[in-house]
């Protein structure tokens, strides 16, 4: 549920469990991150041990996360307005580690967010909109998150800790001004943690935004192409076996852009993707 400063908080039958590792695991160069299942040593006296690390499905390098079910990328309607090109390296980057991404548009109050909604609805991606005017967005999301190791990604002004504080209104009250945590600046202490509230477990990754994700997640060219959803079903139906999707002949995904059935905005933010690790091999992207 939480590290800090060499100590495991590893919660165990609704049982807080204060642990150390066990040496192995410096020696093998695996850690521990908040989010691992893992299994433990209750010894009658002293700290208890982590034993083991169980097979994870995911794992971010920055924030250090394991086994997010879903990642929430928070965009406003307005100030900031969307950047679709970074909105859509999150998406990307979910889907490339396994993960849901899940698109909620704030500040519709202030402008309506159903052209940006439609953008990722089509594309296959859940949304969700929600503002203080109402309150139906929010809890949909919430109902979606139940059950789920979610965290939440935005760039700054999104909305995003107002966002968390509308799903969860008693995270304050139950564990102490975390409200202020989630969402607070870039120069505080970067200590990840994980908070079970009404059936859902939220990570508070503080200072936690897109430049996390495009600095440690970049994604092989190769591998791109399966980061779009909506690119699935043309996948194969090129004229070229060896079609990056981007200017050829014979391109199915390009067809499908001019058809209207792929969003222009999506198949942009592929190709300024794909430029951008077009040149660099795989081995240095794996590092």
């Amino acid at each position: 549920m939480k590290s800090i400063g060499g100590f495991y908080y590893v919660r165990c039958n609704n049982t807080d469990y204060e642990c150390k590792a066990r040496g192995s695991f410096r020696k093998s160069g695996s850690s521990p991150v908040v989010g691992d299942r893992v299994t433990i040593s209750v010894p009658d006296e002293g700290y208890a041990a982590i034993e083991e690390i169980l097979p994870r499905k995911n794992k971010l390098k920055r924030p250090a996360l394991a086994n997010i079910d879903a990642l929430v990328i928070v965009c406003s309607t307005v100030d900031p307005a969307p950047n679709f090109t970074v909105i859509d390296k999150m998406t990307a980057a979910a889907v490339n580690n396994d993960m849901t991404p899940v698109i909620a548009v704030s500040k519709n109050d202030l402008q309506n967010g159903d052209e940006i909604a439609e953008i990722y609805r089509k594309s296959g991606i859940d949304v969700f909109q929600c503002s203080h005017q109402d309150a139906c967005g929010a809890e949909k999301l919430k109902n979606f998150l139940r059950s789920k190791v979610s965290a939440f990604t935005g760039n700054s002004g999104v909305g995003k800790s107002t966002l968390l504080n509308m799903l969860f209104p008693n995270l304050e009250l139950e564990t102490g001004n975390i409200s202020q945590k989630l969402g607070r600046g870039r120069h505080t202490t970067r200590v990840v943690e994980l908070f079970e509230i009404d059936g859902c477990f939220v990570a508070d990754t503080p200072g936690f935004s897109t430049v996390d994700l495009q600095r440690y997640e970049m994604i092989d060219k190769s591998q791109l192409q399966y980061c779009f959803p909506e690119f699935e079903k043309y996948l194969g139906k090129c004229q070229f076996t060896s079609c990056a999707h981007i200017c050829e002949k014979g391109c199915r995904i390009l067809d499908a852009v001019k058809d209207g059935e792929i969003q222009p905005t999506r198949h942009r933010s592929y190709v300024t993707m794909y430029n951008e690790v077009k040149d660099i091999k795989s081995w240095q992207i794996k590092e």
